[in-house]
């Protein structure tokens, strides 16, 4: 199986490379209106971050991938030519002047003229034709003068021309120069020294050179042809150019072909061996046949410049397009290659085309041959159309119908009867018979009616078709094969969903692509599962439209969201590739998607116009990442102003980013940008993907869209970083590129502003601080006058209290001493009637003892006397109340004995009353006096303490 594999790649990568490469390239082309400049373009160059610099007869145009900029000289001439060094400075070279572009600070590129480091004599030029790089030098070429400078641009040496140069190239990293009458000179040692044979190109316009492997060359000429020359030979370069070609421009690509740039009959690319291997022309592809320019770019593709406008052609890619500019009009559908012959099915109806080593053929429709074409097969060595106008058959450049119905949708050989072919239609399944080399209709199967466009066989011989909305059917045909006995699986069998349902032949077996991933039949269970072998590859939802194996086990698949290829392993893995093909899905078929096997590795994808070439090249590796670049930034308003054109120069060489410690400043009512982004991709303006985001206001970057251009208003003052990065049609994602620039405050909130403020604020604040002191104070003093009348107040208060407290004491203590006076009175006056009674019950008794005779009675009488005599305390009773006395009166006995001594004890006792403020009437019972009594014993007590008649008695006790 293994050699078996080896074979089939052998033959098929013999019969590639032998074969011619069908369709054109991708191209872009570029009118003098879309870069805004001269219709004449004589040069390109390409920078390191991918921008394309052209020379043209208005100036010096920049592609940055999505816009054009033109920059003139200060004479407003042509430019001639256009190069670039290692440091990115930009030479250019046109009518009287030459020199080279720098960027200014606002990222605009100026022009720096080096006509003034010339002699005086010399300054006087016509045209500056070539520039070139020799070592370290740089070389300016005249039609009659050399200069040649060194890195630091001073004027080093001038060649002067013995007769006219005629032009100058550059080869094995020398000057080759074409001279007038002596032919192909090469610098060395500072001279221009005669090459071997070369004095034959002496009378020719020699336009290109060109070095080849052991000391060859290729010389082009203008209008004699090409030759390679090489020691002691001259020969005549064997190649198949139209008669009266005119050569203006020869270019070596970096895979070895040639192309070749002419004046009326467009462009040729040629392999070393001059076999023409593509040609563009105004009738294939091209908008103008003079080419007056050619240049190949990083990536591989190659610039045309035209004599009115630019082309770019995709060379790097792929793929080739077969549409109308190939001689293929209408919408694709279905391919097929048999005997060296493509024929291809469009809604147009069938062509063909010769597949030759040699020179390219034209594709040319099928006589009768038209109509809706669905698909193109093979079998047993007939080739098979099956087409809305019905079933045929096609030899060569001949076409028949086979019979029965129209709407036709395929067919396939029949399973153990292999002279019949199945086929399916608009109402179900059809059979066909091969007889002697011809088909021809038998009949329509009976017992399924179902448009059955796409059907599969497994090794059963069951027949499964998909419907695309309905589920799938497994048919079953009879012994007598005129009718099937049908089974529909839907839901309840396992799929996911009946709609867009799809039947395949892929590893030898049936698969069935759904909308949420490829399923397997299970005979076992009679239901449909996930294929394992696929998962891996493709997510759960992935929606297969199209999918084919090659000889090499490659499959080929078209999908919802992505187009790619599984390309088959040593160990029976895959390993996929998908964003290559993300160029070719917007051209993609768009009714019935389709893939046509061609040979191993190479296959057609019907296109929405033509199909689309491609080729399986497993040393392809998807295009360059070229770097985000942000190229305009813009203060908006009324009028827009532009700061910054996205050239920058840092450390004596050329950049597309920012040098940060140039940070742009910016007025705070001029806030409001807009910033325009790009990538140097070419021919890929709306597709490429962009994100911005504005540190210092925003988050994290926004989501990718391929809108290039970001506005910000009313920023706040504050340090910015803008950071823009891109994504390519491949996914790849380009290095970010950043903006630096301050917004100022506005002028109410700047460092002087605020430095103001705060002296306004101190002094406010002293001012208010005086003001509150002096209120303060005020405040204070009436706050502390207010206190002192209130402290008088409560200090009046206060004594008046007192003296009140002091009164109710006195009162109080008045009270007590009168009440206890009463009480002490009270119990004086008790004690006092006591005693009295006891003395009057004496008094009875001794009456008793006198008048009784009883001596017993009288003993007796006299016991009781006698306890009464030792119960009676009189004077001790009267002791005792004048102890309490004193403790109530302070001592008022003491002291008032003490002053009146002569006092008897009942003048004592009537002074101890009247301090008890006791009345007469009270007095006289204590006493045991009359009132009449009491008031002759206050008379005496008077005199005796020597009171004047003005002075109360009463008074002067309850006083002392």
């Amino acid at each position: 199986m293994i050699i078996r594999l080896i074979i089939i790649l052998l033959i098929g990568s013999i019969s590639a490379a032998q074969a011619q490469v069908p369709g054109l390239p991708f191209s872009k082309y570029y009118s003098s209106n879309d870069y805004q400049g001269g219709i004449q373009n004589f040069a390109f160059t390409q920078s390191t971050s991918g921008m394309i610099y052209v020379a043209n007869n208005f100036g010096l145009l920049e592609y940055d991938g999505t816009e054009w900029r033109r920059y003139s000289l200060p004479n407003s001439t042509k430019i001639r030519d256009v190069a670039i060094d290692e440091f990115g400075t930009i030479y250019v070279s046109g009518q009287a002047e030459f020199g080279y572009f720098k960027a200014n600070s606002q990222g605009r590129l100026q022009y720096q003229s080096l006509l003034k480091k010339l002699p005086t004599e010399k300054q006087n030029l016509e045209e500056i034709w070539k520039i070139l790089f020799i070592r370290d030098k740089v070389v300016f070429c005249t039609l009659e003068e050399i200069f040649i400078f060194n890195k630091k641009l001073d004027l080093e040496e001038v060649l002067e021309a013995e007769s006219e140069f005629e032009s100058f190239h550059f080869a094995n990293n020398n000057l080759v120069v074409n001279q007038r009458g002596k032919g192909l000179l090469s610098l060395e040692t500072g001279k221009l020294v005669s090459m071997d044979n070369s004095e034959l190109f002496g009378d020719k316009v020699v336009v290109s050179f060109i070095s080849l492997a052991g000391n060859r060359h290729l010389v082009f000429t203008q209008n004699e042809g090409i030759f390679e020359i090489s020691p002691g030979q001259v020969k005549p370069w064997s190649i198949n150019l139209p008669s009266e070609t005119q050569i203006n421009r020869a270019l070596r690509l970096r895979n070895g072909n040639i192309a070749l740039g002419t004046q009326r009959h467009g462009i040729f690319i040629v392999d070393q061996n001059g076999r023409i291997l593509l040609r563009m022309n105004k009738e294939k592809g091209l908008r103008n046949n003079s080419i007056l320019s050619l240049f190949e770019d990083t990536v591989g593709n190659l610039w045309i410049g035209h004599n009115n406008g630019i082309t770019l052609l995709e060379l790097s890619l792929p793929f080739r397009l077969i549409d109308q500019f190939s001689g293929l009009p209408g919408t694709g559908y279905d391919a097929y290659l048999k005997d060296d012959k493509l024929y291809f099915g469009t809604n147009y109806g069938l062509f063909s085309k010769e597949e030759s080593s040699e020179d390219e053929t034209e594709i040319e429709p099928i006589p009768g041959g038209t109509g809706q074409v669905y698909q193109i097969s093979q079998i047993q060595n007939l080739l098979l159309s099956a087409q809305n106008n019905g079933a045929f058959s096609v030899n060569n450049r001949n076409i028949s119908s086979l019979g029965g119905p129209n709407g036709i949708w395929n067919f396939q050989s029949l399973k153990d009867h292999p002279n019949l072919i199945i086929s399916g239609s608009y109402n179900g399944l059809l059979l066909f018979e091969l007889t002697n080399g011809s088909a021809r209709f038998i009949r329509k199967i009976k017992g399924f009616d179902e448009s059955s466009r796409l059907l599969e066989q497994d090794s059963n011989g069951d027949i499964w078709m998909a419907h695309g909305y309905k589920g799938v059917y497994r048919l079953r045909l009879n012994e007598a094969l005129d009718s099937v006995e049908s089974k529909y699986y839907g839901i309840e069998s396992g799929l996911p969903t009946t709609l867009l349902n799809s039947v395949w032949k892929l590893n030898n077996q049936v698969v069935y692509s759904t909308e949420y991933g490829i399923y397997r039949y299970n005979s076992d269970s009679d239901r449909f599962e996930k294929d394992p072998n696929f998962e891996p590859y493709f997510d759960y939802d992935f929606l297969a439209t199209s999918m084919v194996e090659d000889p090499a086990g490659n499959i080929f698949y078209i999908g919802s969201d992505e187009v790619g290829v599984l390309e088959k392993q040593i160990n029976g893995t895959y390993q996929k590739n998908h964003q290559i093909f993300n160029k070719i899905r917007p051209f993609l078929n768009d009714d019935l998607q389709n893939i046509s096997l061609i040979r191993p590795n190479e296959v057609l994808f019907a296109a929405n116009e033509g199909f689309i070439w491609y080729k399986l090249d497993r040393n392809y590796r998807v295009s360059t990442v070229f770097p985000t670049m942000i190229r305009s930034v813009y203060l908006t308003g009324i009028s827009d102003s532009i700061i910054s054109e996205g050239n920058y120069w840092l450390n004596d060489t050329l950049n597309s980013n920012e040098a940060h410690e140039e940070i742009t400043t910016v007025p705070y009512e001029m806030a409001h940008f807009r910033f325009e982004a790009s990538n140097p991709i070419p021919n890929n303006e709306n597709t490429t993907q962009y994100q911005f985001w504005l540190e210092g206001f925003e988050d994290d970057f926004s989501e990718w869209s391929t809108r290039r251009d970001r506005s910000y208003t009313n920023l706040r003052e504050g340090n910015y970083i803008l950071h823009v990065r891109s994504k390519n049609i491949y996914d790849q994602v380009g290095q970010e590129d950043q903006f630096t620039f301050k917004v100022l405050p506005p002028w109410y909130r700047s460092t002087l502003a605020y430095l103001i403020y705060a002296i306004l604020t101190i002094t406010l604040l002293y001012l208010l601080f005086r003001i509150a002191d002096r209120k303060l104070k005020k405040t204070t003093a009436k706050i502390q006058a207010a206190q002192s009348k209130v402290i008088e107040q409560k200090e009046s208060d206060l004594q008046d209290s007192q003296k009140e407290i002091e009164r109710l004491k006195t009162e109080k203590l008045k009270s007590e001493i009168q009440g206890k006076n009463k009480e002490l009175a009270s119990a004086t006056m008790h004690l006092i009637n006591k005693n009295g009674f006891i003395v009057q019950t004496k008094s009875h008794l001794n009456s008793i003892i006198k008048k009784s005779k009883n001596q017993e009675v009288k003993n007796e009488i006299k016991k009781i006397i006698s306890s009464i005599e030792k119960n009676i305390a009189g004077d001790k009773d009267w002791e005792q109340f004048e102890m309490h006395f004193d403790e109530v009166h302070g001592d008022f006995m003491s002291r008032f004995k003490s002053r009146f001594p002569d006092l008897s004890p009942q003048e004592i006792k009537l002074s101890a009353y009247l301090r008890m403020n006791l009345s007469s009437k009270e007095i006289a019972n204590l006493m045991n006096i009359t009132i009449r009594g009491v008031e002759i014993a206050r008379y005496r007590l008077r005199k005796k303490i020597q009171l004047e008649r003005s002075e109360n008695l009463q008074e002067f006790i309850l006083k002392f």
